[in-house]
């Protein structure tokens, strides 16, 4: 298996598919409790416009798509407006002065989970990024147990907890100086 930056446009389809298949609302109370689920969904076209500031990360078998690992630069901000509040919350903790970027949502293919996929997707990504960037930042749905362990496990620490319209909410960060 191999991590890497996206490649082409049938990758950034492969994303929208195994993102289609995680969606919360396309899963059931069990399956969100035990395994997870991913919140935003993106369309083709913010993909690409995303791809072209700074590719994305996948994990790779083959032709199979083991999992990604969106990258979502502050110059994608505009590109989701659902995730503005969570940018505002990041200029209010100065994190706005810092060299970061987002991670956009990551996911892992049933048939990969617990496999070390989800390690190998941001290994990939401190090793890429690494060069541009001091940390990483991400937002995950603190009833999303499966995630919040998997990014403490990594080294991710909490910037702050909040209330927002349809969860709580973790703003995380991983810091590689």
């Amino acid at each position: 298996m191999e991590a890497r930056p996206v490649e082409d446009e049938r990758e950034l389809e492969q994303i929208l598919d195994l993102q289609r298949a995680n969606l919360a609302r396309n899963l059931s109370a069990e399956e969100i409790a035990g395994q997870g689920f991913v919140t935003v969904e993106h369309s083709l076209e913010v993909l690409r416009r995303m791809h072209q500031i700074a590719p994305s990360i996948v994990a790779k078998e083959g032709d199979l798509l083991a999992g990604y690992a969106l990258v979502m630069p502050v110059e994608c901000r505009a590109f989701i407006p659902i995730l503005e509040p969570m940018f505002e919350r990041l200029g209010a903790l100065g994190m706005l002065e810092k060299r970061f970027y987002v991670m956009g949502q990551v996911c892992v293919a049933k048939d990969w989970r617990g496999k070390g996929v989800f390690d190998l997707l941001y290994l990939a990504h401190r090793r890429h990024l690494r060069p541009a960037y001091e940390l990483v930042v991400t937002e995950v749905a603190t009833r999303n147990r499966r995630s919040m362990r998997a990014h403490l496990r990594l080294g991710f620490t909490i910037l702050e907890r909040y209330r927002g319209a349809t969860d709580e909410w973790a703003l995380l960060q991983w810091d590689w100086k």
